[in-house]
């Protein structure tokens, strides 16, 4: 094997070794797939009854923004922190790992996740009577997978800095406020205005009003501040993660 190969093929099996890990925990996959979709189902579906295809678009793109969370929060912030305990981030520190191949492969396993997940809710989407261009879904799909990387790196400087129980704690914390803040089961004009104005400082609030703009729905603000907020945050998120890596001691 050459030098040049050596690192593709470390990033390759550390990625399918963390799909096998993953996607062996019923209890983290679950939850994490198969609540979203449930959600959706009951209270897009179920308690109206007969939504209009427009609600049902605008509350998919919420959804599809929320099915990415709880992987990303999880896998990275939870499991990070489990691992850690376990002494494990320790031992693939001192291995010829790159750190980025780890982080890579919590990353697609988080897009798994959040891929089926989506998969499911897009189903039940069309079913309910939405029709969305080819366009609208590719940039849908694209915006909800995107989803994933904001929250995956605010769980992996969560799972850097605290203990197993405390990045559980605050992983479901951030999981529902997110959710709630960021208007993703309510628009976030029905929601109280002290509630908009914490909202704005959560990734899910600007992921979630772009993906309403995707689908023809009534947006707060300009689709391209979103934009460019969501990528700045982004950014801070990803200095909170190097942070957290580079200060931990195990």
């Amino acid at each position: 094997m050459t030098a040049a190969a050596l690192p593709t093929g470390i990033w390759r099996r550390e990625a399918v070794a963390e799909l096998k890990r993953s996607w062996r925990l019923p209890q983290f996959l679950l939850p994490t797939v198969l609540t979203p979709a449930a959600f959706y189902a009951l209270f897009t579906l179920a308690i109206s009854r007969t939504p209009s295809p427009a609600v049902a678009a605008a509350s998919l793109a919420g959804y599809g923004v929320f099915a990415a969370i709880g992987p990303a929060l999880f896998g990275f912030g939870a499991g990070v922190a489990m691992e850690r305990e376990q002494g494990l981030i320790e031992l693939k520190r001192v291995s010829p790992l790159p750190a980025d191949a780890f982080v890579a492969a919590k990353l697609v396993a988080a897009l798994a996740a959040t891929a089926a997940a989506i998969a499911i809710i897009y189903l039940a989407a069309i079913l309910a009577g939405v029709r969305l261009s080819a366009g609208q879904w590719l940039l849908l799909i694209a915006l909800h997978l995107a989803s994933t990387l904001p929250f995956g790196l605010i769980g992996l400087g969560l799972g850097m800095r605290m203990s197993g129980k405390g990045a559980v704690a605050v992983a479901n914390a951030l999981f529902l406020g997110s959710a709630v803040l960021g208007g993703l089961w309510v628009p976030s004009t029905m929601l109280p205005g002290w509630m908009q104005a914490v909202g704005q400082f959560a990734p899910s609030y600007h992921l979630g009003q772009l993906a309403r703009a995707i689908v023809g729905a009534d947006t707060i603000g300009s689709p391209a501040v979103h934009l460019v907020v969501a990528l700045a945050m982004t950014l801070a998120a990803s200095g909170w993660a190097w942070t957290g890596w580079r200060r931990s001691p195990a």
